[in-house]
Protein backbone atom coordinates (compact mmCIF):
# COMPACT_ATOMS: atom_id res chain seq x y z
CA UNK A 1 0.00 0.00 0.00
CA UNK A 2 1.53 3.74 -0.92
CA UNK A 3 1.18 6.16 1.51
CA UNK A 4 1.26 9.99 0.36
CA UNK A 5 4.13 11.63 1.34
CA UNK A 6 2.18 14.39 2.96
CA UNK A 7 0.86 11.70 5.80
CA UNK A 8 4.12 10.68 6.21
CA UNK A 9 5.12 14.23 6.91
CA UNK A 10 2.70 14.92 8.86
CA UNK A 11 3.24 11.59 11.13
CA UNK A 12 6.95 12.62 11.45
CA UNK A 13 6.29 16.25 12.38
CA UNK A 14 3.95 15.10 14.94
CA UNK A 15 6.48 12.53 16.43
CA UNK A 16 9.12 15.85 16.33
CA UNK A 17 6.50 18.02 18.49
CA UNK A 18 6.02 15.18 21.22
CA UNK A 19 9.63 14.61 21.69
CA UNK A 20 10.61 18.34 21.60
CA UNK A 21 7.40 20.22 23.80
CA UNK A 22 5.26 18.87 26.66
CA UNK A 23 1.47 18.90 26.85
CA UNK A 24 1.55 19.17 30.40
CA UNK A 25 -0.29 22.18 31.64
CA UNK A 26 -4.33 22.92 32.42
CA UNK A 27 -5.61 26.48 33.20
CA UNK A 28 -9.31 26.67 34.91
CA UNK A 29 -11.65 29.01 36.89
CA UNK A 30 -14.80 29.37 38.40
CA UNK A 31 -16.39 28.90 35.25
CA UNK A 32 -15.27 25.13 35.14
CA UNK A 33 -18.39 24.33 37.53
CA UNK A 34 -17.57 20.39 38.02
CA UNK A 35 -14.86 19.51 40.96
CA UNK A 36 -11.64 18.78 39.05
CA UNK A 37 -10.09 15.46 39.54
CA UNK A 38 -6.13 16.47 40.00
CA UNK A 39 -5.00 13.06 41.20
CA UNK A 40 -6.21 11.80 37.47
CA UNK A 41 -4.78 14.77 35.89
CA UNK A 42 -1.46 14.04 36.94
CA UNK A 43 -1.81 10.44 36.00
CA UNK A 44 -2.53 11.97 32.54
CA UNK A 45 0.56 13.60 32.51
CA UNK A 46 -0.15 17.25 33.78
CA UNK A 47 2.61 18.89 35.75
CA UNK A 48 1.09 22.53 36.61
CA UNK A 49 -2.22 24.35 36.64
CA UNK A 50 -2.31 27.87 36.44
CA UNK A 51 -5.70 29.03 38.30
CA UNK A 52 -8.11 32.41 37.96
CA UNK A 53 -7.43 34.62 41.00
CA UNK A 54 -8.74 37.46 40.82
CA UNK A 55 -11.18 39.36 38.06
CA UNK A 56 -12.46 42.76 37.66
CA UNK A 57 -13.77 44.70 39.70
CA UNK A 58 -11.15 43.91 42.31
CA UNK A 59 -13.22 40.26 43.01
CA UNK A 60 -11.56 36.89 43.82
CA UNK A 61 -12.21 33.40 41.91
CA UNK A 62 -14.42 31.70 44.45
CA UNK A 63 -12.75 28.00 43.64
CA UNK A 64 -9.38 29.51 44.03
CA UNK A 65 -8.31 28.66 47.38
CA UNK A 66 -9.99 24.81 47.53
CA UNK A 67 -8.18 24.38 44.39
CA UNK A 68 -4.89 25.11 45.13
CA UNK A 69 -5.58 22.73 48.46
CA UNK A 70 -6.51 19.79 46.63
CA UNK A 71 -3.88 20.52 43.36
CA UNK A 72 -0.87 21.20 45.24
CA UNK A 73 -1.68 18.09 47.86
CA UNK A 74 -1.49 15.57 45.08
CA UNK A 75 2.15 17.06 43.49
CA UNK A 76 1.12 19.19 41.22
CA UNK A 77 2.46 22.82 40.31
CA UNK A 78 0.80 25.72 41.35
CA UNK A 79 -0.12 29.19 39.38
CA UNK A 80 -2.14 32.65 39.42
CA UNK A 81 -3.62 34.77 36.70
CA UNK A 82 -5.46 38.10 37.38
CA UNK A 83 -7.80 39.36 34.55
CA UNK A 84 -7.07 42.80 34.09
CA UNK A 85 -9.07 46.04 33.03
CA UNK A 86 -8.92 49.59 32.55
CA UNK A 87 -9.11 50.31 36.59
CA UNK A 88 -6.21 51.38 39.02
CA UNK A 89 -3.33 48.90 37.32
CA UNK A 90 -1.89 49.36 41.09
CA UNK A 91 -4.40 48.76 42.79
CA UNK A 92 -5.19 45.42 40.43
CA UNK A 93 -1.84 44.29 41.23
CA UNK A 94 -1.83 44.53 44.89
CA UNK A 95 -5.55 43.28 44.80
CA UNK A 96 -3.82 39.51 42.86
CA UNK A 97 -1.26 39.77 45.20
CA UNK A 98 -3.17 39.91 48.55
CA UNK A 99 -5.81 37.25 47.90
CA UNK A 100 -2.56 34.70 46.11
CA UNK A 101 -0.67 35.57 49.66
CA UNK A 102 -4.08 35.12 51.58
CA UNK A 103 -4.59 31.55 50.27
CA UNK A 104 -1.00 30.85 50.33
CA UNK A 105 -0.85 31.20 54.14
CA UNK A 106 -3.57 29.67 54.98
CA UNK A 107 -3.16 26.82 52.66
CA UNK A 108 -2.79 23.61 55.16
CA UNK A 109 -0.18 21.62 53.29
CA UNK A 110 3.05 20.32 54.36
CA UNK A 111 5.47 19.91 52.99
CA UNK A 112 5.19 23.81 51.07
CA UNK A 113 5.37 23.80 47.47
CA UNK A 114 8.22 26.40 45.96
CA UNK A 115 5.93 29.39 44.55
CA UNK A 116 3.16 30.12 42.59
CA UNK A 117 3.52 31.30 39.18
CA UNK A 118 1.78 34.87 38.58
CA UNK A 119 0.43 35.88 35.00
CA UNK A 120 -1.40 38.81 33.62
CA UNK A 121 -4.64 37.80 31.56
CA UNK A 122 -4.30 40.58 29.09
CA UNK A 123 -7.09 39.85 26.66
CA UNK A 124 -10.04 41.73 25.61
CA UNK A 125 -12.71 42.66 28.59
CA UNK A 126 -16.34 41.65 27.19
CA UNK A 127 -18.01 40.47 30.19
CA UNK A 128 -16.69 41.80 33.24
CA UNK A 129 -17.11 45.47 34.33
CA UNK A 130 -14.26 48.01 33.60
CA UNK A 131 -13.16 47.88 30.53
CA UNK A 132 -10.15 46.51 28.75
CA UNK A 133 -6.82 47.03 29.89
CA UNK A 134 -4.81 48.92 28.07
CA UNK A 135 -1.00 49.01 26.94
CA UNK A 136 0.14 51.18 29.51
CA UNK A 137 -2.17 49.88 32.28
CA UNK A 138 -0.48 46.48 31.75
CA UNK A 139 2.84 48.11 31.62
CA UNK A 140 2.35 49.32 35.38
CA UNK A 141 0.58 46.33 36.43
CA UNK A 142 3.88 44.10 35.54
CA UNK A 143 6.39 46.51 36.89
CA UNK A 144 4.45 46.76 40.44
CA UNK A 145 4.52 42.74 40.41
CA UNK A 146 8.10 42.57 39.66
CA UNK A 147 8.55 45.75 42.14
CA UNK A 148 6.90 43.88 45.39
CA UNK A 149 7.76 40.18 43.89
CA UNK A 150 11.24 40.62 42.49
CA UNK A 151 9.22 38.57 39.25
CA UNK A 152 8.16 40.09 36.37
CA UNK A 153 4.56 37.80 35.69
CA UNK A 154 3.61 35.98 32.38
CA UNK A 155 1.49 38.01 30.16
CA UNK A 156 -1.28 36.04 28.57
CA UNK A 157 -3.24 36.70 25.19
CA UNK A 158 -4.49 36.06 21.81
CA UNK A 159 -1.90 35.70 19.26
CA UNK A 160 -4.38 38.54 16.85
CA UNK A 161 -4.85 40.63 19.84
CA UNK A 162 -1.63 40.85 21.48
CA UNK A 163 -0.15 41.40 17.49
CA UNK A 164 -2.60 44.05 17.03
CA UNK A 165 -1.99 45.94 19.97
CA UNK A 166 1.43 45.93 20.48
CA UNK A 167 1.93 46.89 17.05
CA UNK A 168 -0.18 50.14 17.69
CA UNK A 169 2.22 53.52 16.58
CA UNK A 170 0.49 54.78 20.05
CA UNK A 171 2.41 51.83 22.29
CA UNK A 172 6.55 53.27 22.68
CA UNK A 173 9.49 50.83 22.23
CA UNK A 174 9.46 51.83 26.13
CA UNK A 175 6.53 49.91 26.62
CA UNK A 176 7.69 46.88 24.96
CA UNK A 177 10.61 46.84 26.53
CA UNK A 178 9.20 46.22 29.52
CA UNK A 179 6.27 43.71 28.29
CA UNK A 180 9.11 41.61 26.42
CA UNK A 181 10.47 40.85 30.37
CA UNK A 182 7.49 38.95 30.73
CA UNK A 183 7.35 35.72 29.79
CA UNK A 184 4.64 34.92 26.88
CA UNK A 185 1.63 32.74 27.52
CA UNK A 186 0.05 32.82 24.16
CA UNK A 187 -3.66 31.14 22.88
CA UNK A 188 -4.21 30.12 19.29
CA UNK A 189 -6.74 27.20 18.19
CA UNK A 190 -5.81 27.16 14.87
CA UNK A 191 -2.46 26.65 14.67
CA UNK A 192 1.05 27.19 16.39
CA UNK A 193 1.88 30.89 16.82
CA UNK A 194 4.37 32.43 15.09
CA UNK A 195 7.01 35.08 16.82
CA UNK A 196 4.88 37.62 18.53
CA UNK A 197 6.76 40.80 18.83
CA UNK A 198 8.40 42.17 21.31
CA UNK A 199 9.03 38.88 22.15
CA UNK A 200 11.27 36.56 20.78
CA UNK A 201 9.13 32.57 20.98
CA UNK A 202 6.46 31.70 23.16
CA UNK A 203 7.05 29.83 26.33
CA UNK A 204 3.36 28.65 27.29
CA UNK A 205 0.91 27.84 23.98
CA UNK A 206 -3.14 27.74 24.72
CA UNK A 207 -4.27 25.22 22.00
CA UNK A 208 -8.04 24.48 23.41
CA UNK A 209 -10.47 26.00 25.38
CA UNK A 210 -13.67 25.38 25.92
CA UNK A 211 -13.49 22.06 23.64
CA UNK A 212 -12.47 24.85 20.51
CA UNK A 213 -9.16 23.69 18.72
CA UNK A 214 -8.75 22.82 14.98
CA UNK A 215 -5.55 21.50 15.35
CA UNK A 216 -4.46 18.10 13.14
CA UNK A 217 -4.03 15.35 14.26
CA UNK A 218 -6.27 15.45 16.43
CA UNK A 219 -4.87 12.67 18.70
CA UNK A 220 -2.03 15.19 18.83
CA UNK A 221 -4.10 17.56 20.90
CA UNK A 222 -6.69 16.48 23.16
CA UNK A 223 -9.40 18.86 23.80
CA UNK A 224 -10.21 17.32 28.09
CA UNK A 225 -8.13 15.75 31.04
CA UNK A 226 -9.16 13.65 33.44
CA UNK A 227 -13.03 14.45 34.27
CA UNK A 228 -13.04 17.75 32.47
CA UNK A 229 -14.32 17.77 28.99
CA UNK A 230 -13.97 21.13 27.17
CA UNK A 231 -10.57 21.66 28.89
CA UNK A 232 -7.96 24.68 28.56
CA UNK A 233 -5.35 22.88 27.63
CA UNK A 234 -1.22 24.07 26.91
CA UNK A 235 2.03 22.89 25.78
CA UNK A 236 5.08 24.11 27.00
CA UNK A 237 8.10 24.38 25.34
CA UNK A 238 10.07 21.67 26.16
CA UNK A 239 9.50 18.96 28.16
CA UNK A 240 8.08 18.36 31.81
CA UNK A 241 11.27 18.93 33.58
CA UNK A 242 12.27 21.44 32.10
CA UNK A 243 8.50 22.73 32.44
CA UNK A 244 9.56 22.56 36.53
CA UNK A 245 12.92 24.46 36.11
CA UNK A 246 11.26 27.26 34.58
CA UNK A 247 8.31 27.41 36.82
CA UNK A 248 10.98 27.21 39.99
CA UNK A 249 12.66 29.93 38.02
CA UNK A 250 10.06 32.44 37.48
CA UNK A 251 7.77 31.65 40.75
CA UNK A 252 6.38 33.71 43.53
CA UNK A 253 6.87 32.28 47.17
CA UNK A 254 4.34 34.73 48.99
CA UNK A 255 6.71 33.59 52.21
CA UNK A 256 10.18 35.45 51.10
CA UNK A 257 11.75 32.61 50.47
CA UNK A 258 13.72 31.64 46.71
CA UNK A 259 12.59 29.00 45.31
CA UNK A 260 15.25 25.83 45.17
CA UNK A 261 16.74 25.31 42.67
CA UNK A 262 17.66 21.94 41.20
CA UNK A 263 21.66 21.18 40.82
CA UNK A 264 21.14 19.87 37.23
CA UNK A 265 18.55 22.66 35.81
CA UNK A 266 17.37 21.45 32.45
CA UNK A 267 17.25 24.34 29.88
CA UNK A 268 13.84 24.63 27.81
CA UNK A 269 13.98 24.38 24.08
CA UNK A 270 15.16 28.19 22.05
CA UNK A 271 12.75 29.19 19.22
CA UNK A 272 14.55 27.25 16.64
CA UNK A 273 14.03 24.15 18.28
CA UNK A 274 10.39 24.01 17.96
CA UNK A 275 9.10 22.58 15.04
CA UNK A 276 6.47 24.25 13.13
CA UNK A 277 2.93 22.91 12.94
CA UNK A 278 1.89 24.47 9.14
CA UNK A 279 2.85 21.90 7.24
CA UNK A 280 0.15 19.57 9.10
CA UNK A 281 -2.49 22.41 8.13
CA UNK A 282 -1.11 22.47 4.29
CA UNK A 283 -1.80 18.71 4.12
CA UNK A 284 -4.89 18.44 5.49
Amino acid sequence: MKVPVTHILFLLQTLQVCALASNSVVNLSHYDGMRPDFGRMKEEGIVGVIHEATYPRFDRDSQYSVRQQAATRVGLLWGAYHFGDATDPIRQADHFLTVVETSWSQANLEPRPNGILLVLDFEKNGHYPGGTMRVDQAVAFVERIRERTGKYPGVYGSENRLRAVLNNSKVSSAQREVLSKCWLWIANYHYQPRATEPWNHWHLWQYTGDGRCDLRPRAAYPKSVANIVRAERNIFRGSSAALEDFWQEHAWNPAGKTPKKKSQPRRSLEASTVPTLQPFLDAR
